[in-house]
């Protein structure tokens, strides 16, 4: 089961950023339809209404969008973040002009759709490893964009999240170790030099996909070893070879019906791309009442 949790680490600053992209792609130039339709003294309610279960995420972002085109709406947000609901549960309540709602409806509604997709994942694989130590966490398989509001859709499931740019941290791949081994350069050196040029408090995480590159990296001084697409069988070798040494991460090929086996190799942390890659829009609707 998820945990609420509080809206921390998305600001104000990275909302407003995508909503003012997203409302610059739909309404370029004004809202023909509604402006042609609908009065400008006309008022509207509207219930954020979910019509399958999930857990929530993004009431912020909900409210942000719809206020960005019309400051006076009112939006009282009726679940918390990372909430469970059910079929038919009111998520939120608005009202104000029926006009602002009208033209920032679509905006709004793909991104608390999406965000609340992603925190529904993530609290699936969360539970399929309860009982465990591991952390599950999300990768840099992002929607161009939109990075910051899914991996805190990711929080709000119960995951955690990975590094978030390439500026943030050091993980070398597959096809950084194959630049480096054409140059003549092995494994336990190639990340010795690199340790020598960062500094003292860079966490170094090496990606390996056999089971003959995990000694050459632990003597290099990798901080934490990410064992690709290993069977589980091959994880727990792993785990035994590397004996706390470095942080053990699983990735590759992980999915519901495989995380739990996972999980019990010993690891300590799974990322799982599917967490942003695939999760799909959850079902939510904005119900209206129109007076005049």
């Amino acid at each position: 089961m998820s945990t609420p949790v509080t809206q921390t680490g998305l600001s104000a600053q990275q909302i407003d950023r995508v909503i003012q992209m997203a409302l610059a792609e739909d309404v370029p130039f004004g809202d023909l339809t509604t402006e042609a339709f609908v009065p400008e003294h006309a008022h509207a309610t509207a219930e954020l209404r979910a019509r399958e279960p999930g857990v929530f995420s993004g009431g912020n972002v909900l409210s942000r969008a719809i206020q960005a085109v019309d400051d006076t709406v009112e939006v009282n947000l009726a679940a918390e973040e990372g909430a469970e609901f059910v079929s038919g549960d009111v998520l939120a309540r608005v009202q104000g002009p029926a006009r602002g709602i009208l033209t920032c409806e679509r905006t709004a509604l793909n991104l608390v759709q999406r965000m609340s997709g992603i925190a529904t994942v993530t609290a699936e694989f969360v539970a399929a490893v309860q009982g465990t130590e591991v952390r599950i966490t999300d990768t840099r398989k992002t929607t161009p964009g939109l990075r910051a509001l899914e991996r805190y859709a990711v929080r709000c499931g119960g995951g955690h999240n990975h590094r978030f740019s390439l500026s943030d941290a050091v993980m070398a791949k597959d096809n950084h170790l194959a630049a480096v081994t054409a140059e003549g350069t092995d494994l336990t050196e190639a990340i010795r030099t690199a340790k020598a040029r960062l500094p003292h408090t860079a966490h170094i995480e090496v990606e390996v996909d056999r089971m003959e590159q995990i000694l050459p990296a632990l003597e290099g001084g990798a901080d934490t070893i990410m064992v690709d697409n290993f069977s589980p069988e091959d994880m727990v070798q792993a785990v035994k070879l590397i004996a706390g040494r470095a942080i053990v991460e699983a990735s590759g090929g992980v999915s519901l019906e495989t995380v739990a086996s996972i999980a019990r190799t010993g690891v300590d942390v799974i990322s799982v791309g599917a967490l942003t890659q695939s999760a799909r829009a959850l079902d939510l609707g904005l119900d209206f009442q129109v007076s005049t």
